[in-house]
């Protein structure tokens, strides 16, 4: 079991590895782990003398960039805590953030200012680059604990508003090591992630270099006409995917540079089809590793084996430290091939999440006995891997996001119009799920009407993309809302 904190990760490395940072506005960024370690210690003394210290928490409106890395690890030093945030969110959702979080400092851009003042949220911290961040001499404060929390993770779940996952130092010690041991990722490697850094997947990526010793690269954004030219231009050797950029890359015109890198695997979560799996790894070079992981579980829970069958679809065997069981409705443990609820046995607070923010019911109802109840649905073969089944009933997954169903009808519910309203995710060839809404209106209303009112209120990735406007909505004895039959008749 680990005793490490975040910071020990960096502390401990000197050699010439480091963080790469490509973006559109600052160009490419690049520290050594050296420069790192030096830049966070003194922006820690930065946001101490502006009165930050242990238990505060400092919600980061960053997109992709240096000082969200740097301000992870400065707050990490000071036993704050980090709290990332979409950079898509509306002013309503970043208001339910800092709110939610109690947290004593926002840290954006200046362009953001006013969203910020829209969703009411002050002091706030306004930096439009990595030199503008605060920096003075460290502090003078007791080094974190593995227990200590480090950063709140917001996850979509299953409830009308996001819950907050506490992650602590050793949850990110144990993510990146044990990735690192079932990638086999070593100290001449260089990982590249260019999805958002407020995901787990690309902190993930990140904590894994930080234990192997390798090197980091991060992009500002995910464009699949360039990726492959990136891959090359950075060195990278190992990536992380989801299953739209497998597609979409896909999707792009054949050209030199789509094994003009080397990248010798990438790790994904995310079944794509037995053909697109084969032309993706005829086509690029790239050998595709299948895994499951959440949030709650910071972060992949199985993985397939670099050696050996892989028994696709399978999702692969639990990583280090981690063991899977499939259990029924009464919590009873089931025999191979049967499918029941994934529920993965660790501690809490390090193999797997301390709890929800501010929610003990949540907590009580998902940590149980050193349980994680998932909610997804999956069997295990008799050689112990795990076969994904299905997802969390009310969570959609569009291009690599999570979607609380309940989250949009609560929205949907609010406005006059409306008298029902039920949302499911349907097939999309591109973007693994379409978010669509089953609505009752009152006589007039208009899809165009409450596609705007959501898009006030909501991500662009929540809005629903397909409607129908319904007489009423499918009830089963008890008056609830059969969402299955409503996922069933429906195709994209």
């Amino acid at each position: 079991m680990t005793e490490d904190t975040l910071p020990d990760l960096l502390d401990r490395l000197t050699t010439g590895a480091g963080v790469t940072f490509e973006g559109e506005d600052l160009g490419v960024v690049r520290l050594d782990y050296r420069e790192l370690t030096d830049r966070s210690r003194r922006v820690a003394g930065g946001l101490a003398a502006r009165g930050i210290g242990p238990g505060d928490r400092v919600l980061v409106h960053l997109p992709n960039c240096p000082d969200t890395i740097v301000l992870w690890f400065a707050l990490a030093r000071l036993r704050a805590i980090f709290v990332p945030t979409n950079i898509t969110l509306t002013a309503r959702e970043l208001a339910f953030a800092a709110a939610h979080s109690g947290a004593s400092l926002a840290v954006a851009r200046p362009a953001s200012a006013a969203l910020l003042e829209e969703a009411g949220i002050e002091p706030a911290l306004l930096v439009a680059g990595l030199d503008d961040l605060p920096q003075a001499e460290p502090p003078d404060v007791a080094p974190p604990r593995p227990e200590d929390p480090v950063e709140l993770v917001f996850t979509s779940g299953t409830t009308s508003a996001p819950k907050a996952a506490v992650i602590t130092h050793a949850n990110c010690v144990s993510s990146g090591r044990q990735k690192a041991e079932a990638m086999r990722v070593g100290p001449d490697d260089r990982l590249l992630s260019a999805l958002p850094v407020v995901h787990v997947n690309a902190q993930s990526a990140l904590l894994t270099a930080l234990d192997a010793g390798a090197s980091f690269s991060l992009l500002g954004r995910y464009s699949a006409s360039r990726y492959c030219e990136q891959l090359a231009a950075h060195g990278a050797t190992v990536t992380s995917l989801v299953g739209t950029q497998v597609r979409t890359l896909l999707r792009q015109e054949p050209g030199a540079s789509d094994r003009a890198h080397g990248v010798r695997r990438a790790w994904f979560a995310l079944n794509v089809s037995d053909a697109e799996r084969a032309a993706f790894e005829e086509r690029f070079g790239i050998r595709l590793y299948n895994g499951y992981g959440l949030t709650e579980a910071f972060t992949s829970v199985t993985q397939v084996p670099l050696d050996g069958p892989d028994h696709w679809p399978c999702v692969g065997r639990p990583l280090r430290d981690r063991r899977v069981v499939i259990l029924d409705e009464h919590g009873e443990e089931l025999a191979a091939g049967e499918v029941g609820e994934i529920v993965v046995e660790g501690e809490p607070g390090r193999t797997l999440m301390a709890g929800y923010w501010r929610d003990p019911e949540a907590t009580a109802a998902t940590l149980r006995d050193g349980r994680l109840h998932t909610g997804d649905f999956g069997r295990l073969d008799e050689d112990g891997c795990l076969f994904f089944v299905e997802r969390k009933a009310h969570t959609i997954k569009r291009a690599g996001e999570n979607v609380a169903a309940g989250e949009v009808e609560n929205v949907l519910l609010g406005h006059p119009a409306v008298l029902e309203a039920a949302v499911v995710g349907v097939p999309d060839e591109l973007r693994d799920e379409a978010v669509k809404a089953f609505v009752v209106v009152s006589p007039g209303a208009t899809v165009e009407e409450l596609a705007a009112y959501c898009a006030e209120r909501l991500a662009p990735f929540k809005v629903p993309t397909l409607w129908s406007l319904e007489r009423e909505l499918p009830r089963n004895a008890l008056g609830k809302i059969e969402y299955r039959r409503l996922r069933e008749g429906v195709a994209v």
